[in-house]
This record gives structure tokens, sequence and C-alpha cells, in this order.
């Protein structure tokens, strides 16, 4: 859990505050150490901004990394190195700390703390004399920054990114934090006074220092398991749990859960459409159904979701879901076509089935490779114009109104007011600008507005006149000509890093929408996708699936093997994309895919998967996510996997080992499931009835794609078990068939 490192985090870019792990305050013992004055879920992190100006004519180790995010930090003064032996052999052959800096490239608070320290001649001279500095891409290493993260979690330090941990030479933590400023304040310890007494300590209490990390790791290796049952839990007292737990939060004004900031956390939607389908009729069912509505009807109009562009952005920084970070991840608009295809598909209204098109569009026009895989990321920061020396966020989103009437001056000859007039009413715009000085304490979007509709197209049209008809006309328009207006503007970066687990996303996306809205090019461009996955991620040898891919970065044993989460997301969009197309091809991978899972990531003492495998001697840890956030954990998501795959082939084993994930995580079902709402979702299907629809017949046949389209036109949430299966004839197995 990531927890608001400045209390609520009300003003959008509060800072983190700075802890140090072994530096408790004597004179204040109410301020406990590393204490967060918060409880609430929050992840300390946006896109990147800052200076475009870096030193030149020196460069570090870091250059020749594929990551973006190293190669970021190549031109600072800091003698950087890239995870791995030749820096842990340096800092155990001259008995140095290791500092260890995790961070991504769309981190908006790792670019700050480089641009405030990494830069600095000083600090460069005090970290390279003192520690060996180690830089880490969290998304290309989850494996690392998930044990350094729980280490901070663990021992009150925080938790977000950047994440800043100091170890010995041997790879154990013994102090850490997130963000350090530059100068020292009330309540914050600047970076360079933090060095400067690990420096001293270091010198003074080595010894103690190495004993306290190996009481630390040890503490870490003996909770690291999960206390589990020997039968998985229940399914109606979890399902009531979990969904008492968001009605709790549920905001009934906004939508969404907690006041703000505001995440859009899609597993929640899954598993209220579940609950929903599973309990129609119920005022538990029917509250769970208007709780996602109401929460992706508010989304879709407010400021997280970008009017102009399409797609959204990260997360709101307020309860109305107005200003956003604005950076946009793929793994958001993967899983969000989906959540808006199925509110749809449930409820038939066309406001859904629009959104769900507008967030593939914008993932096929702004993340999507020629040769099939998908980016990772688009930045939330830029240069407001080509002149510009410093990045500001939500530059290339945000208007003045003095824009709008310049590029809107049409007139309306029905009432006299301008394009601009009727654009700026419907979009909350002012004059002055719409985004108040508490959430924009930089002053990065002083006189901007961000756009957000707070009208329907009935008000604004009897507003100023016109039908419906016309003001639907005039605001597409606008937005088409801002949208080119906008094309002219420096773009934000990408980080053009594809990653397997996040495409794995993405393929259920496409396959998912493609079958609801009944539009083929998704489904094929979905097998684009998964062809591309095959030829540069897989390899046919050892059956490896890889982490990531970097254009021009060959051959495949240089890159870093998969984690988890890749092989549960690849198969679970390998099997929604055979759904979409019955080629066996997908299910004949999907089933390969998990069977490596399964021998290299399965406990055989504890059930449930690890993380990462035993293959890295430097991962002091093995350990399991036991919570669905911005991602769904790999355990929640393979639960339905192994269900799926056991209806596919008459493997029990499947089903078998599908109970031993939810026996496993059992006691956080059943205290709380809120956490994890994907596995919730699991535990429901995996309690039901299998059900399987067989559609016989070629499938190149018009008659059977009408029965295919008419079985897939239901929404019946149960993606394996009891989901409506798509069988050629000759898998017909045992089971419930209709």
């Amino acid at each position: 859990m990531l927890r608001c490192v400045s209390g609520l985090c009300r003003a959008r870019g509060v800072l983190p505050r700075a802890t140090l792990g072994f530096c408790p305050s004597p004179r204040n013992p109410g301020h406990r150490r590393g204490k967060w004055r918060g409880g609430e879920i929050f992840e300390v992190c946006k896109m990147a901004s800052g200076s475009t100006q870096t030193p030149t004519g020196r460069v570090n180790r870091l250059i020749n990394e594929k990551s973006l995010y190293l190669q970021q930090h190549a031109r600072n003064p800091v003698d950087w190195y890239p995870w791995g032996q030749e820096a842990f052999s340096r800092a155990a052959r001259e008995m140095k700390p290791i500092f260890l800096s995790v961070g991504y490239s769309t981190c908006h608070w790792c670019h700050v703390m480089e641009r405030e320290s990494f830069e600095d001649e000083e600090i460069g001279r005090i970290l390279n004399e003192n520690f060996i500095c180690v830089k880490v891409d969290r998304e290309e290493r989850p494996d690392i920054d998930k044990v350094y993260m729980t280490f901070l979690q663990a021992t009150d330090s925080g938790g977000g990114w950047p994440m800043s941990v100091w170890l010995t030479p041997d790879l154990r933590p013994f102090v850490g934090g997130t963000y350090f400023p530059p100068e020292d304040g009330v309540r914050k310890v600047s970076f360079r006074t933090v060095l400067l007494r690990i420096v001293e300590q270091w010198k003074e209490n080595r010894a103690f220092l190495c004993e306290r990390s190996e009481r630390i790791l040890s503490v870490l290796q003996s909770s690291s398991g999960i206390d589990g049952a020997a039968e998985p839990p229940l399914s109606l007292p979890v399902q009531k749990l979990c969904f008492q737990q968001l009605e709790r939060i549920f905001d009934e004004e906004y939508g969404g859960f907690g006041e703000f900031p505001k995440f859009p956390t899609p597993v929640n939607f899954s598993f209220l459409f579940c609950l929903w389908a599973l309990s129609k009729g119920s005022p538990e069912g029917t509250q769970a159904l208007h709780m996602a509505v109401h929460t992706l009807k508010w989304m879709m109009y407010g400021g997280i979701h970008d009017h102009i562009g399409k797609g959204f952005h990260r997360y709101s920084t307020d309860q109305t879901w107005h200003v956003p970070h604005f950076e946009k991840m793929l793994y958001d608009q993967a899983q969000l076509a989906v959540a808006y295809a199925e509110a749809f598909q449930i409820s038939g209204k066309e406001i859904f089935s629009d959104a769900a098109h507008d967030i593939l569009q914008y993932v096929l026009q702004n993340l999507s490779d020629d040769a099939g895989g998908f980016y990772s990321a688009e930045d939330a920061d830029s240069l407001p114009n080509a002149q510009s020396k410093e990045k500001k966020e939500g530059a290339f989103a945000t208007w003045t109104a003095k824009e709008i009437q310049q590029l809107l001056p049409d007139m309306e000859e029905a009432n006299g007011n301008t394009f601009g007039d009727i654009f700026m009413h419907h979009y909350g715009m002012k004059e002055e600008g719409n985004v108040s000085a508490s959430q924009d304490i930089h002053g990065e979007l002083q006189g901007q507005n961000v756009l957000i509709v707070r009208s329907s197209l009935e008000l604004t049209a009897a507003k100023f006149g016109l039908d419906v008809a016309r003001v639907q006309t005039i605001l597409s328009m606008c937005r088409d000509r801002l949208y080119k207006a906008r094309r002219l503007r420096p773009p934000p970066q990408r980080d053009t890093k594809i990653l397997a687990s996040w495409n794995g996303l993405m393929l259920s996306g496409l396959a998912r929408c493609g079958v609801i809205l009944r539009d083929e090019e998704y489904i094929e461009r979905a097998k684009l996708a998964a062809s591309f996955l095959h030829e540069n991620m897989y390899d046919l040898k050892s059956g490896i699936l890889l982490r990531s891919f970097y254009k021009g970065h060959q051959p495949i044993a240089d890159l870093v093997p998969g984690f988890l989460d890749d092989y549960a997301f690849m198969v679970r969009g390998l099997l929604d994309l055979y759904e979409a197309c019955l080629d066996q091809f997908y299910l004949e991978w999907a089933l390969q895919l998990q069977d490596r899972q399964d021998q290299l990531f399965w406990d055989a003492k504890g059930s449930g998967y690890f993380c990462s495998d035993a293959s890295d001697s430097s991962i002091l840890l093995r350990l399991k996510d036991d919570q669905d956030g911005a991602e769904p954990s790999g355990n929640s998501v393979s639960v339905v996997n192994l269900l799926r795959l056991a209806c596919y082939t008459g493997r029990t084993e499947f089903t078998e080992r599908s109970g031993q994930i939810l026996a496993a995580f059992s006691e956080r079902l059943l205290k709380v499931p809120a956490s994890l709402p994907e596995m919730v979702r699991g535990n429901m299907i995996y309690h039901q009835t299998v059900k399987q629809v067989v559609v016989c017949g070629d499938k190149e046949d018009p008659n059977t794609r009408e029965l295919l389209e008419a079985a897939q036109s239901m929404y019946v949430p149960n993606k394996a078990a009891s989901q409506s299966l798509v069988l050629a004839a000759s898998q017909i197995l045992k089971g419930d068939v209709e």
C-alpha cells in the first residue's frame, strides 16, 4: 500500500515529506520516525517535468542502457551504475554503501529530484566519493522495486517514487525514504544533510548498520509469507464484505471511491459488474451497478478525460475528477476501454461505447508501434511552445480563454454567439482559468482551463436557443479544430518501452471491445500485437516470455525475462483473443505460457505465485503481491485464467490450482476483500457452476458468426468457468453445456 506522504495531498504537486529511518526527532516525541500523517492510499508520482537543459560533454554508464529513465540520468555528475554485478563488486571491494535510486521515465518527482539534486555538482561529488550509486527503472525491474518498497513500508519510511534506499555492499537495506528536498526546513531534511549523516554513521557505526540490516531482512523474510487456509473462502460473505467496504467510501455525488486524489481503479468496476450480474434484482446488485456506471459517467465528463486528444489521464487530484495529473498510461487505457465497453453491453447506452472507442482511438494513434506492440506511456509535461526552455505539466492539454476565442471565432447566426462562447460554456471554461490556486501550488496552470463537462447537451442547447443536434455539430467541429491546433504544440515525450504485461492488458482491451462493440478492426489489431509479441518477446526454445522490448536492442539473451504479471496478463489477453476469433493458435500459446508460469513462479509450499522467479541471486526476497491496484495482481488474474483453461482443456489440476490461490489469500479475502476486488471476482467465479456456450460450425460461415455474436452480446462476467465460452465441436468437455 502506498500512503500519502503529506497528509491528504489535497494540493496538486504537494511535496512528500522525506523520512530517514534511523533519525527520529528527540525534540518532538509525538513525531514518530517516518510516520505518515494520513492513511489514504496515494501514488506519489506524476509524469515528468523539468528543464530541457542538460550538461554537455559528460556522460556516465547509463548512456548505454536501453531504459529511457536510465538514459535521462546519463548526463548527471553522479557516477551512476545500472543494477548489476559491476556495481556490487565495487561496493564490496571498497566497502562503501550502495545508494539505490528507483523511479521511472514519467515520474514527476523523480525529475524534480534529478533537477534539484542529481544535477548538482556538490551532491554529485558527495555521492561519488562516499557511495556506489545505482539507478533502476521500476517498470523494467519490478522485482527490485518490490523488495525495497516492501522495506520502506515495513519501516514506516514511506512509499512512492522516487525511492531512495541505502544498502550494505551485500544489498541489504538499512535506511530509506522517497523524495528529499534540496534545502533543510521545518520537519524536512535536505538530501545533502541526509547524505552527510549517512556518511558519518557508516564511518562510525558501520557494524551497527550492518547488524540492523540483517535484522530487518530477517523480519522481512519471515513475514513475506501469506497466512492461508486449507480451502477457498465461501463466496457470499467475501463478496458481501467487499461490496460493503466499497460502498462505505463511494462518493454518491461525483462517483469514485474516497475523497481525493481519485484513481480510476478499473478492478472495482469489474467486481461491481460481476456482482450485479450474479445478483440481479437484489438491492445490492442494483447499487453495485449504480456505483460503477455513475463513476464511469463522471470520469467521462471530467478533466481526467482528454476531451480533445482522447484517452484518460492517470488520476484526479480533486473530488470532481476535474484537475488531473496529465500522464497517460497504457495499462489505464487498456482496462478502462473494457470497463466502458461492458457498461455499454449492460446498459445499452451509446455514451459508454463512444468512450470505449475514444480510448482505443487514442491508443492506436499515440501509443501504437507500427510493428504491432504498444508503448508504455505519454508524459504529463511538455514545453508550452517551441521557444520555451522549461517544461510544464498540462501544457499540451490546457487552454486559455483567449486561445479558444481566437481559434473558434465563427458566429452562430441563430443567437449571435461565437462557437467559442458555446464551447467555453459547455466545457466549464473561465476567462481567468478554471484551476484553483489550491490545485496549482507551482503556478503551472495559472490562467489555464482544464476542459470539464458540467452542462448537458440539452442545457447548453437551451441556453443558446439551439437544438441539441446543432450543439453536437458545433462542439464536434470545435474539438476537431482544437485537435489540429494542439498538434502544432511541442508534444509530450513518449516512453516507447514495450512491456509484456501491459501489452497483455491491451490484447484483452482490443479483443473484448472488438467483440462487444462488433468492430473487427480491433480484433485484427489485437492479432497484429499478438504476432509481434510472439516474434519479439517470446523465446521459442526456452518458452520464456520477456519483460520488455526496445527497438534496436537485441538479442533476446540481453533482455530481462518476464515476471508473474507478464505471464498472467498475457495468458488472459490470449484467451480473450481466442474467444474473439476462435484461432486455436492463441489458446495453444496461452497454455504454453501458463505451464511455464507454473514452473517459474508457483510456491509449492505455501501456494500462490511469487512475483519473480528464483534465478536472480541479487533479489533478496521472493514476494507475493496481495493487492489489486492500478493493475490487478498476477495472482488475482491467474485465478480466472486457470478456471478458463480448465474449461478448455479438461485439466482438473488447473481448477485445483485456482482454488489453492484463493485458499492462500483467504485471510486477506475475509478481512479486507476490497483490497483484492479482482480476486473476489475470481472467488465468485470459482464457486459458480461451469457454463459453456458451444458454437459448432465453420468459424468463417456467416451463420456461425451470427450465433457467435448472439452469444457474445450478453454480459456474462465469468471469464472462465461460467463465462460464455466458445468452443469447437471437438472441444466439448464435461460440464453444463448451454
